[in-house]
């Protein structure tokens, strides 16, 4: 018999629930530590007031608000926090949450802090106590959800209310946006299929629009910041390779120094919810995140572009889902088309805004995993298009504003390309010989 924390996968080693605990506490400890190599701790509580106490809005890169120190303890902080969450549920730590996790760190650097997360925490697991589901229903719900933490801090600091009303109303917003987003969120997978992985940001892009169409309408503006960083790239270079050469290291022991079980690992297209951990093993997942987190450092690098605050999120979100639905294969096409469409309509490629669209971007790689190459270059290609105009919209109080535009390129293509697969299906079978020893039997 199996014990209970430990997760079984066929033929794959048994890797304890509390391995996995210990890994993604590793990453809460590792940023938390880091931050006084930056900063002293003054400096750091001095930037944890700034962060906690200012607007979040999109793109507000922690880095350049407050300090590098502070933001490291921000993410670390929060990771915590995650993991607790987890624990206080009993989940088990499966592909959904260890990138559910990782993007809580991942936006701790650029959006998301203490302040502004607990109303739609609290708010998604009111949701499940007066439905009635296990809390464990409602954890991703609670931890994604908060993409929504701008629209507490915007209400609360950036309003011109009294602090008390502020606090009062920004809660109160925070709260509702968190008790609706598990049933909508439920509801919205339909609407792309499952090929969009950011789903909860899509919904919250959804969210996000009405409680601003509702603030603008009553004589309130709100619109997306860019409040960017840069001159770190050598040293965050050096953290995240020997981070991720870290996990690969690792990955590779407890796989037997090998790289077996990979490629059956990228034979998956990751359309929701394909859990690498449940289908290949929790060692394969770890030298596959570390995989991606080398892609995603070299990206930046190629462009040119600034490994800031924003960056970062973007490069913790894709390691995050490679145990949820990316690999280097569906991921690569999302990458290629976004810098093919940026040099061909002239973008600044170095822009932070076109790289996150490139990082983010590949919330559609499942597009490439199912439909091939070419049309997951073509996604991408969509995806820049579309995500430079989505921002507006909600007034950068979503974070995962490319999960939101993310959820239109795949509710647009995948009609498409569905009918055009089945019409390809059907010609193909008419083109079949029958066999006559299988007509004979049909006539019987």
């Amino acid at each position: 018999m199996i014990a209970e924390n430990q997760l079984y996968i066929s033929s794959y080693t048994t890797i304890s629930q509390n391995v996995k605990y210990g890994f993604l506490m590793s990453i809460a400890i590792f940023f938390a530590s880091l931050a006084f190599v930056f900063n002293t701790p003054q400096e750091i509580i001095a930037g944890q007031i700034t962060i906690l106490t200012s607007p979040a809005n999109l793109t507000t890169d922690y880095f350049a608000l407050s300090n590098v120190g502070a933001t490291l303890f921000n993410s670390g902080l929060l990771t915590a926090q995650a993991i607790v969450l987890v624990r206080m549920t009993r989940a088990k730590v499966n592909g959904p949450i260890i990138a559910a996790v990782f993007t809580v760190a991942a936006f701790s650097f650029f959006g998301k802090n203490l302040y502004n997360s607990m109303p739609i925490i609290i708010g998604a697991f009111t949701y499940a106590r007066i439905t009635e589901v296990p809390a464990e229903k409602s954890l991703l719900a609670a931890l994604f959800g908060t993409a929504l933490g701008p629209l507490v801090s915007e209400i609360t600091f950036n309003m011109g209310l009294q602090l008390p009303e502020g606090i009062l109303y920004g809660y109160i917003a925070g709260f509702i946006a968190g008790f609706i987003i598990p049933p909508l969120a439920k509801h919205f997978v339909d609407f792309t299929k499952g090929f969009s992985l950011y789903n909860i940001g899509f919904t919250s892009g959804v969210v996000g629009t009405i409680f601003t169409s509702v603030l603008r309408s009553m004589g309130k503006e709100i619109e997306p910041v860019s409040m960017l960083s840069s001159g770190n790239n050598q040293a965050f270079t050096i953290i995240f390779l020997t981070l991720f050469t870290l996990m690969l290291i690792t990955g590779l022991y407890l796989n037997s120094g090998t790289l077996n079980g990979y490629s059956e690992l990228m034979m998956h297209s990751g359309q929701l919810s394909t859990d690498f951990i449940k289908t290949n093993g929790f060692s394969i997942t770890l030298i596959n995140m570390a995989f991606l987190g080398y892609i995603s450092v070299f990206y930046i690098l190629f462009h040119g572009g600034e490994i800031n605050g924003p960056a970062i999120g973007g490069i913790l979100t894709v390691v995050g889902f490679g145990a949820f639905g990316k690999h280097l294969k569906n991921v690569l096409p999302i990458l290629i088309g976004v810098s093919l469409m940026g040099f061909i309509n002239d973008y600044d490629m170095s822009a932070t805004g076109v790289i996150i669209a490139g990082l983010f971007g590949t919330t559609i790689a499942p597009i490439a995993g199912r439909y091939g190459t070419l049309i997951g270059i073509l996604a991408g290609a969509l995806h820049l298009t579309v995500v430079s105009n989505t921002g507006y919209l909600h007034g950068g109080i979503n974070l995962y504003n490319n999960g939101f535009a993310g959820g239109f390129v795949a509710a647009m293509m995948i009609p498409l390309l569905e009918a055009i697969q089945y019409q390809q299906e059907k010609r193909r079978q008419l083109r079949e010989p029958v066999d006559p020893a299988e007509a004979v039997k049909v006539e019987n």
